[in-house]
């Protein structure tokens, strides 16, 4: 059986690199991954928040709950 990257390492493989996060309330932050840890709550560097599709505001550094967070994605 071959073995398959966990999630963890995943997301560890996306640090320093552009990823869009999805949350549950529907909006998308878009940034550079910086940090998270075992309850997937992450850090983005030069975040923007997205909604319905259009930029909203450029936030600069975020900390997201991983309980918000619905999917992880590269940008």
């Amino acid at each position: 059986m071959e073995d398959s990257p966990r999630p963890l390492d995943t997301l560890n493989a996306s640090r320093n690199k552009n990823v869009m996060v999805d949350l549950k309330n529907s909006y998308r932050y878009v940034g550079k991954l910086k940090a998270f840890d075992i309850h997937i709550n992450i850090v983005l560097e030069n975040a923007d928040e997205h909604h319905n599709g259009e930029v909203k505001r450029k936030l600069g550094t975020v900390f997201i709950r991983g309980d918000t967070i619905t999917t992880i994605s590269p940008a």
